[in-house]
């Protein structure tokens, strides 16, 4: 059986030598969080954090920090898990597997959550009270609009269909003081496109409050269930007992809410959403940038209840990667075969975690609608493109990539290096780019037009290689004489040119002549086939240094219809088109989001704390 709790796990990882206690005293404003990015990017065990400033509660950090340390957590119910979704993918497959088969059976067994029984108490290992104030107050960035929870998980039901089948557990960032806040209220900011919005929607619709529950803590296999990304209407509580081969309990709440209590977290912060919104954050997220103050949903608290033994569970989140990129490729090795089943024709994506996750979708699709063209185009890799933003958490993409396998079979959506080299030696810039405007942006990006809002860009080639892409600057040849304030070329990676620009000083959706006087004057550069693609940038130099700066700089700094450029731009029938070389302002603007820097003062006194005869000597 898995772990009953974070409890057993904390025992059995520490047993393992996989877990240091840390019983020096921590600020948790800022410094434990500097800490733990410092111990998860050297591959450190997880960290029992003993005296927190501020709480009597220990906290847990970078307990999912390594790849094989997930592996062994959930070693217990992995193999069912896998079964599970290979038979889903391929059920002929699994029959034809007996092992697995068993594995699949057995793991179904423990999907069903155990509910209440009737006539049943109140849950009985979180029967401690606790005030809002004593909980731990985690702040990780120094723009930060207050302590936030970083690994909740909030509990909700549909008003229209009341019931676990219906349930959304999810992890929506919740802060806990600061801004416009009462002492009983905390911030519930989710982001678009999620479970718990259809709750709240259907709760408004009815006119009544929404109850909601938001746990913190209880068995690790609860967090990973909390970001699945799993079809709507499929509760997260199954697949946390799949994976965590136990069956996840459930008890009544003693506070009148008309939810269930997961029975085994460490917290739970109950109460009602407010019928009216708060200004939250800022808050510096996974993209790399602080996302910032606006208005979202609000949580009026009416108990809070934790175990005896409580611990609690903390991550920081910053640009990949950090410890939820550990998240991200586990989820992709579970969910891996079932894409085909998902997007007919498609047979691999990759949201791309050194680009922010959601800027940037590389997807290997199949080209058959034409196959008797002696020239392949892209035809059906378009269906594909289109379905793959219509559906799940793909629909967030801003930039999707789409490659015909038939072009070159031995080709993955993870080697992003090649596949980008793929694409830009098959563009045709002149019928490969499909623009969607005024769609829906992921809440964390400040490139479009509004919040929530922007542009999405379908880049789709296929067919046999038109050019030959040069590398390294003896490939750049002679760049023509630039406009004023660009230069410091550098060759970036195979065909694409990192190219210094100007401040950026214009709105939102405002087009830059001076852009399109560089795509003009780069027309007469005999060396644009050979790098058909040009990211200008604030940095040329630091978005040349390494392929993670590349993308990072590119795809979350820029709004495809607003910043893309090209030689011998036009517009037909609708289309826009151009010749190489396509060109992206990837520079940050003024109405962007500012990205996340850390407290000098802070860096040194963190860094003496890993000096010989420091407590962290040896740890990174």
């Amino acid at each position: 059986m898995g772990y009953a709790g974070l409890q057993e796990c904390v025992r059995d990882l520490e047993a393992r030598g996989d877990l240091l206690r840390v019983d020096v005293p921590v600020d948790p404003h800022l410094e434990l969080a500097a800490i733990h990015r410092r111990a998860f990017r050297a591959g450190a065990p997880a960290l029992l954090f003993t005296r927190v400033a501020g709480t009597g509660f220990p906290v847990l950090a970078n307990l999912f920090g390594t790849r094989e340390r997930l592996r062994f957590l959930f070693r217990e119910g992995l193999a069912a898990t896998e079964a599970v979704l290979a038979g889903k993918a391929d059920p002929l497959g699994l029959l034809r597997r007996p092992g697995r088969a068993f594995a699949a059976l057995g793991g179904l067994a423990r999907m069903l959550p155990r509910g209440p029984l009737p006539g049943a108490g109140c849950a009985p290992a979180l029967h401690c009270r606790s005030p809002l104030a004593a909980l731990p107050r985690l702040t990780s960035w120094p723009m930060d609009g207050g302590p936030f929870i970083t690994l909740p998980l909030v509990y909700s039901e549909d008003p229209a269909r009341p019931g676990v089948n219906a349930s959304n557990l999810g992890m929506y960032r919740i802060q806990m003081a600061g801004n416009d806040y009462a002492d009983d209220e905390v911030g519930l900011h989710y982001q678009i496109h999620r479970g718990i919005g259809v709750h709240h929607a259907h709760a408004l619709a009815a006119g009544r409050p929404l109850p909601v529950r938001i746990h913190v803590g209880g068995p690790p296999a609860l967090t990973v269930a909390a970001v699945m990304p799993l079809p709507e209407g499929l509760s997260e509580l199954r697949f946390a007992g799949l994976l965590g081969a136990r069956r996840v309990r459930l008890a009544r709440g003693d506070d009148g809410l008309p939810l269930p209590v997961l029975a085994e977290a460490d917290f739970c912060i109950s109460g009602y959403v407010l019928p009216e919104t708060r200004p939250e954050g800022p808050f510096g997220d996974h993209v790399g940038y602080y996302s910032l103050r606006h208005d979202f949903p609000a949580l009026r608290v009416v108990s809070v209840r934790h175990r005896a033994d409580a611990v609690w569970p903390f991550t920081s989140v910053g640009r990949p990667p950090q410890e939820d990129t550990v998240f991200g490729e586990f989820i992709h090795e579970l969910t891996g075969p079932l894409v085909p089943q998902v997007f007919a024709g498609v047979r691999e994506v990759h949201a791309v975690d050194a680009a922010g996750v959601h800027p940037l979708l590389l997807a290997l699709g199949s080209e058959r609608y034409t196959a008797w063209e002696a020239a392949r185009r892209p035809r059906e890799l378009l269906t594909q493109a289109f379905h793959l933003l219509g559906a799940t958490q793909t629909a967030l993409a801003k930039y999707v990539l789409m490659a015909a396998q038939e072009d070159a079979p031995g080709l993955s959506c993870r080697q992003v290096g090649a596949f980008l080299g793929h694409m830009l030696e098959r563009a045709d810039f002149s019928r490969d780019l499909h623009f969607i405007t005024r769609s829906t942006n992921d809440t964390l990006d400040y490139t479009g037009t509004a919040l929530h809002e922007g542009s999405k860009l379908i880049w789709a080639s296929a067919g046999e290689p038109r050019r030959r892409l040069a590398a390294g600057a003896d490939g750049l040849g002679v760049l023509p004489d630039l406009p004023p304030g660009f230069g410091d070329p550098h060759a970036a990676a195979p065909g694409i040119l990192a190219l210094g620009g100007p401040r950026h000083a214009r709105g939102r959706g405002e087009p830059d002549p001076a852009r399109e006087e560089l795509a003009r004057r780069l027309d007469a550069w005999d060396r644009r086939e050979a790098f058909p693609l040009v990211v200008v940038a604030d940095d040329a130099a630091f978005c040349a240094a390494a392929l993670d700066n590349l993308l990072w700089v590119t795809f979350t700094r820029s709004d495809p219809a607003t910043d893309c450029y090209g030689a011998h731009a036009r517009i037909t029938a609708r289309h826009w088109a151009c010749e190489a070389p396509l060109i992206i302002d990837a520079r940050i603007k003024p109405f962007h989001a500012p990205p996340m820097e850390e407290d000098p003062a802070l860096v040194a006194r963190v860094e003496a704390l890993a000096a010989p005869g420091g407590p962290f000597h040896g740890l990174w």
